[in-house]
């Protein structure tokens, strides 16, 4: 069973395709790096397949289930949005104690990894703060527990590492790599294309709306014409370039 699958899967908003038709298959335990332009479509397409936005048509499943089953999806899922849905109010403890809740964790099992995650990221000095005093980096970085603590089978992640500085990147690289070694699916959309080299498996580079070349990156780096030397950035301007059409949706 792959992790996620979609057949034709597209969205149209007022008439304008923003999605077109995606096929798509990323098997278990693969980082998926999902690249693209602004306005190619990706965080439609991350929406649809978190069941945050219904499609127009087309079909994808997670798991094995529907997305239009989303009770049984969002069991198996984790999602960081570019901008993390956190509580300004609540303290970075409270925040990820009030998920932890709302994902049915046991209270010991979830109060051990709380503290596990606060650790690793550095932010247990800083849990009893409100969020609202958080910088983008911490603010990020809850956001990316939160998406973790559940141990879900596939996670989504858009913009990971926006607001981090090296140090805690480099701990957001170190993490999902581990993720992935441990069976889960990661599907990461990010402009950071030297992540995607070091991280992802397998590549799709979105252009409006359309997956226009997709495979591991030593090989996408292999089918330029002057393939010696070529990087991942290479390829990605070379397939997304050459048209100047603008495209509306993210």
């Amino acid at each position: 069973m792959n992790a996620i699958t979609a057949t034709d899967l597209t969205k149209r908003f007022d008439g304008t395709v923003v999605v077109d038709q995606l096929d798509l298959v990323v098997p278990r335990g693969t980082v998926y790096g999902f690249l693209g332009p602004n306005g190619a479509g990706k965080t439609t397409t991350m929406r649809m397949l978190t069941t945050l936005t219904r499609p127009t048509s087309g079909s994808a499943t997670i798991m094995g289930e529907p997305i239009t089953d989303r009770d049984a999806v969002r069991s198996s899922i984790g999602y960081l949005p570019e901008d993390p849905p956190v509580f300004d109010e609540l303290t970075g403890r409270e925040q990820l104690e009030y998920y932890a809740r709302l994902r049915d964790i046991p209270e010991e099992t979830a109060n051990k990894r709380i503290n596990g995650w606060l650790d690793r990221f550095d932010l247990r000095g800083d849990s009893a703060k409100r969020i609202e005093a958080y910088s983008k980096g911490m603010r990020q970085k809850i956001g990316l527990i939160q998406a973790l603590l559940h141990e879900p089978d596939v996670v989504f992640l858009d913009e990971p590492t926006s607001g981090l500085d090296p140090r805690a990147a480099r701990t957001v690289l170190d993490v999902l790599a581990k993720v992935a070694d441990e069976g889960h699916t990661v599907f990461l959309s990010t402009h950071i294309l030297s992540v995607v080299e070091e991280l992802a498996d397998l590549v799709g580079v979105l252009y409006q709306g359309r997956i226009v070349e997709e495979g591991d990156p030593e090989a996408l780096t292999g089918t330029l014409e002057a393939a010696e030397g070529s990087t991942l950035e290479d390829v990605f301007l070379s397939v997304t370039t050459d048209h100047s059409a603008p495209v509306v949706g993210e």
